[in-house]
């Protein structure tokens, strides 16, 4: 950070390295406080937290299911009729499912206030920031929150029942059941959410390398094929085979992500290369 407004001074003036940390240790308690009060919360609602969300993607009434099955019956392709209940959970460990329940309320309680723990840390980067870089920035937490969201949603509502369909019901013998722990489905999906979360704020690390010189547009448009190749492979190992309509269902969007990175990229690179160029500080 630059300059900062000292306690009970009426100018700026230079923050020490002490005063820098001492700024970063209240940020981070106050994340943690936060954390920790959403998670209490979560903690407490169990039912909802398990019955109406959780184990909502084994049930063949989810929103999901009933609309790919109608799309299905639409385009007549009966392979998107899915039936999630060819598997059974189970509890395999002495505190399985009180730890899975922890894990979910900490979990559940981090995507709570995800968009409190962005505004945090905006609060501690800009005072280090120019004018004009806090200008070009607003609305930045605000844009982030939105596409964590949307990636856990979609992660949800979309990759997380086809992902629980395709390994729940996946068999190499007829003669072996599946039969999941509880901890081994609360993991899986409660990591695949965060994971699409995080891969939905490409644009913002886009913006970031590219605004340091690391990434052009060039660059990637050059490797759009590589993408394009392990978008289908992604969405092909955690979609139902050979089911080519759910692929496109996962791979459209994070592959719209990458398009809107790389036009992102072009608007910010030919900015830096105007002369006197509003985002220089």
């Amino acid at each position: 950070m630059k300059k900062k407004k000292l306690p009970g001074s009426e100018v700026s003036g230079e923050m020490t390295f002490w005063e820098h940390l001492d700024e970063l240790r209240g940020t981070l308690w106050r994340i943690v406080i936060a954390c920790l009060i959403a998670s209490t919360i979560t903690f407490v609602f169990k039912e909802v937290l398990f019955d109406y969300i959780l184990l909502a993607p084994k049930s063949s009434n989810f929103i999901t299911y009933r609309v790919l099955c109608s799309v299905g019956q639409w385009i007549s392709m009966s392979s998107l009729c899915i039936d999630p209940s060819r598997f059974n959970l189970i509890n395999i460990t002495l505190a399985g499912q009180f730890l899975s329940h922890m894990n979910l309320s900490l979990v559940a309680g981090l995507i709570i206030v995800t968009p409190y723990i962005l505004w945090e840390l905006w609060r501690f980067i800009k005072p280090g920031l120019t004018e004009k870089e806090i200008q070009y920035s607003r609305g930045g937490v605000f844009i982030t929150s939105l596409l964590f969201l949307t990636g856990v949603f979609f992660s949800y509502f979309i990759v997380a029942p086809l992902m629980i369909n395709f390994l729940g019901g996946y068999e190499v013998s007829p003669s072996v059941s599946n039969q999941i722990s509880l901890t081994s489905y609360v993991s899986s999906v409660t990591w695949m959410t965060l994971l699409i979360g995080l891969l939905f704020e490409l644009p913002v690390l886009i913006i970031f390398l590219t605004r340091i010189g690391i990434i052009t547009p060039e660059r990637l448009k050059k490797s759009r094929k590589y993408i394009i190749v392990l978008i289908l492979l992604i969405a092909g190992i955690i979609t139902p085979s050979p089911d080519i309509f759910s692929q496109l269902i996962v791979a459209v969007p994070i592959y719209s992500l990458f398009e809107l990175s790389i036009v992102i990229s072009g608007r910010i690179h030919k900015k830096i290369r105007e002369p006197n160029n509003p985002l220089d500080g």
